[in-house]
């Protein structure tokens, strides 16, 4: 070294920190990259992703290489840095400059400047660095796999597992944050679909059914007038007949077929028993994905939910999954709030007693407990344990609520003002 000039070595020096810089933001980039990225773009047919999934398989050897190269550059850097701040400084004064002056050179222009433009733009620095890392790779793999074994020699008898479990899937919990983190890569709406199918484990049939009292029914010992008069009226396709009660239900008739038999005349009580369709059942703690799954074997599109004594709970049909999932089907240019709250112009909303909590909770944002009753009539009276009288007021969940109305024992009207929500913890009857 002594027979090279200062200029030389400064070259070489230059040089030597390049390299530190290529090492250090290799390391970073290839750390870096999304794997799930990289799996979509090597199956594109992307050569660079290619490259770089076979590098990632051994993240050990890949590792081991780079710090190998890293260390070698460095400590080169650091004897020709000496030889040079020797020549300038003396003896004395040589260490201590190109210790502060090595140390703040190698930390700006080969630590952490690549490594920062390398976790930016991982793939920019990954996909062309594996060009020289695999033809590396292979020239160093002995000293690689020695270096390899040394240091998972030192961590077994550290007693610390080297294998690990590999494992890159991801939970529940995990994708829906890397749904909500997509940004504007996947619009609004898109989101709030894939979170909802994460979710159909968490919603049961109970949380979506039509409830008992407002199903729409036919009771088939009525006048045939009646009957006749009920079906050519329905708003719905398919429509529940039952004998005297719904809880003697017979099964569900097609509009359709109604209407096949009307046009051959043939539309009798009798002829009209023979088309109903058999009742699919379901238990009311049914998950939506389990219930998706039985509907689709049993090429169902509607079924009526039962309790756990057999009772008649409420009716479902497969556009009340669709919506949990996609939301409303209705568009419209204003807010789509539930149709049981109207918003009035102090800010209230004047909600109806038999409203779904979690409808109000969805389409509101608002906070209810739903792990209880799942109308608002049903949260007040739980609260409260007992029936209330009308204009009397509470605190429920935080939400201010007056009670305007009661009927027939059940709340019908509620004003929820939700400007002074408090923490769920300081509920209160006024």
């Amino acid at each position: 070294m002594e027979q090279l000039d200062l200029t030389t070595l400064s070259i070489i020096l230059v040089v030597l920190i390049c390299l530190s810089a290529y090492f250090s933001s290799s390391e970073t980039g290839l750390m870096s990259i999304n794997k799930y990225r990289l799996k979509h773009l090597s199956s594109e047919g992307l050569a660079g992703a290619k490259r770089v999934e076979s590098l990632l398989e051994r993240p050990d050897r890949l590792i081991g290489l780079i710090l190998i190269g890293n260390n070698l550059v460095n400590i080169a850097a650091t004897l020709v840095a000496g030889e040079i701040c020797y020549r300038l400084f003396g003896p004395i004064y040589g260490p201590i400059a190109v210790t502060l002056g090595l140390t703040l050179i190698i930390l700006v222009f080969a630590e952490v400047t690549p490594k920062t433009f390398a976790a930016l733009y991982p793939e920019k620095i990954a996909f062309p660095s594996s060009v020289i890392l695999i033809p590396l790779l292979y020239l160093f793999t002995p000293f690689v796999k020695m270096v390899n074994f040394l240091t998972n020699g030192v961590l077994m008898l550290m007693r610390i597992n080297t294998k690990g479990d590999g494992g890159t899937a991801l939970s529940q919990e995990e994708l829906r944050t890397v749904v909500h983190e997509a940004g504007h890569m996947i619009p609004q709406k898109h989101q709030e679909m894939l979170v909802s199918i994460l979710d159909l484990e968490k919603v049961t049939a109970e949380d979506i059914m039509v409830p008992r009292s407002e199903i729409y029914a036919i009771d088939v010992n009525d006048d045939w007038r009646i009957i006749q008069k009920q079906l050519t009226h329905s708003q719905h396709t398919r429509v529940l007949l039952y004998r005297d009660s719904i809880d003697d239900a017979v099964g569900f008739m097609h509009v359709r077929d109604a209407l096949r038999l009307l046009s051959k005349d043939q539309f009798t009580k009798a002829t009209m028993l023979r088309a109903v369709r058999e009742i699919f059942y379901t238990p009311d703690t049914t998950p939506l994905h389990t219930l998706m799954h039985k509907m689709q074997v049993e090429k169902e599109r509607i079924g009526l939910v039962v309790d756990e004594y057999g009772d008649i709970q409420g009716l479902f049909a497969l556009e009340d999954i669709l919506e949990e999932i996609i939301g409303d089907f209705t568009t419209s240019m204003v807010p789509n709030y539930s149709k049981e709250a109207i918003l009035q112009q102090d800010g209230s909303y004047i909600v109806d007693g038999s409203a779904n909590v979690r409808d109000l909770n969805k389409e509101l944002e608002w906070e209810f407990p739903t792990d209880g009753p799942k109308t608002l009539n049903g949260l007040i009276l739980e609260y409260l344990e007992d029936m209330p009288e009308s204009n009397i007021s509470l605190r429920l969940a935080g939400y201010p609520i007056e009670v305007i109305n009661i009927t027939d024992n059940m709340i019908k009207t509620v004003r929820i003002i939700p400007e002074h929500y408090k923490a769920p913890n300081n509920s209160e009857e006024e």
